[in-house]
C-alpha cells in the first residue's frame, strides 16, 4: 500500500454506515530504511492517538459518543493514515451497536488487523470527561533560549554533546515543533520531551535541531523517530526516550512515543494546546 493509493490530499466520499474497510495501513520499513533502521528495531514505545469525534447509534437510535484511545505498539509493521481513520470512525456515526463493549471490540479488532499488531483501546464516555487531565511537560523548557535559528530542514549537525565529560541526567522539552503533512502539505504542530542519560547535550544546538523540523515532511512516528535515532549518533546518551504530542486535526491528535530503556509509558495527559 503506497501512499498515491490512499484518500490522503483526495475529495472523500464519507460513509455514515460502519466500514472497516476504510482503514488504509502505510508499512513502517520504508522510513525506518530511510534513516537506517533495520529490522532490529533501536527502540519500544507507543503511538497514542486520541480520537474525540466518535459517535454511533444505540438499539434504539439514540447517538452515543465516546472519546477513544488507541494505544499502537511501535514494534507494529504499519500505521494507518489519519484521513483513512477519519473516515473510518466517521462510518460509525449513523450505525446502531448494542453496547459500549461492542464499539470498543470493533475498533480493537479493526485498527489491529491493520497496524499488524495487537492494539489496546479505551474508551472515555461523557461522565468522565470532566476527569480527563490536561498538563504541560514536565523538565526545562529549551524555548527559554534566546537564539537565531536558519536551518528549518532536519540537520543532525546541530547536535552535540560534552561526550568524556562527566554524565548527566535531564529532561528537556519544546513546544517549537512543527512538520509538515507528506502529502497535504498542512502543517503538523507539536512539542517534544527528550529525556536522557548520557554526556550533557548542548541546549542550544537541541533547540535548533527541533526547529529545523519546520519545512520538513513527514508523519508524526516518523518523525519522532528520526529524533532518536539523530540524537543517539550525534550525542550518545546511554538511556533516551523521545515522546511527541501533537496537536489535532480532523478530531485526531497523534503521541509517538519511542525509548531505548524500560521507563513508566506517559500517561497521555493532554497539553494544553491540545
Amino acid at each position: 500500500m503506497t501512499l498515491e493509493h490512499s484518500p490522503l490530499g483526495k475529495p472523500a466520499a464519507y460513509t455514515e454506515q460502519y466500514d472497516a474497510s476504510l482503514l488504509f495501513p502505510i508499512p513502517r520499513v520504508g522510513a525506518r530504511e530511510a534513516i537506517g533502521i533495520g529490522a532490529q528495531l533501536p527502540f519500544f514505545g507507543t503511538d497514542i492517538w486520541n480520537a474525540y469525534e466518535l459517535s454511533w447509534l444505540n438499539a434504539r437510535g439514540k447517538p452515543q459518543i465516546a472519546i477513544a484511545t488507541f494505544f499502537i505498539p511501535a514494534d507494529s509493521p504499519n500505521i494507518v493514515e489519519s484521513k483513512s481513520f477519519k473516515l473510518y470512525l466517521g462510518s460509525f456515526a449513523q450505525t446502531p451497536f448494542d453496547s459500549v463493549d461492542t464499539v470498543r471490540d470493533t475498533l480493537k479488532r479493526d485498527i489491529s488487523a491493520a497496524c499488524g499488531a495487537t492494539v489496546a483501546v479505551r474508551l472515555e464516555q461523557p461522565g468522565a470527561f470532566g476527569k480527563i487531565a490536561f498538563e504541560e511537560f514536565e523538565g526545562l523548557s529549551l524555548d527559554r533560549l534566546d537564539l537565531d535559528a536558519e536551518v528549518y530542514h532536519p540537520d543532525a549537525t546541530l547536535l552535540t554533546a560534552a561526550v568524556g565529560e562527566v554524565p548527566v541526567e535531564e529532561t528537556l522539552y519544546s513546544n517549537l515543533l512543527k512538520s509538515n503533512c507528506p502529502v497535504t502539505g498542512q502543517p503538523d504542530w507539536g512539542s517534544v520531551q527528550i529525556h536522557y542519560v548520557g554526556p550533557q547535550i548542548d541546549q542550544a544546538g537541541l533547540l535548533r535541531y527541533i526547529i529545523s523540523y519546520r519545512n520538513h515532511t513527514g508523519f508524526h512516528e516518523q518523525c519522532a523517530e528520526r529524533m532518536f535515532v539523530d540524537i543517539m549518533k550525534a550525542c550518545k546518551p546511554d538511556r533516551l526516550a523521545v515522546y511527541a504530542r501533537y496537536t489535532r486535526r480532523g478530531g485526531l491528535d497523534i503521541n509517538p512515543f519511542r525509548t531505548n530503556f524500560n521507563m513508566p509509558m506517559p500517561d497521555n495527559a493532554r497539553l494544553a494546546r491540545q
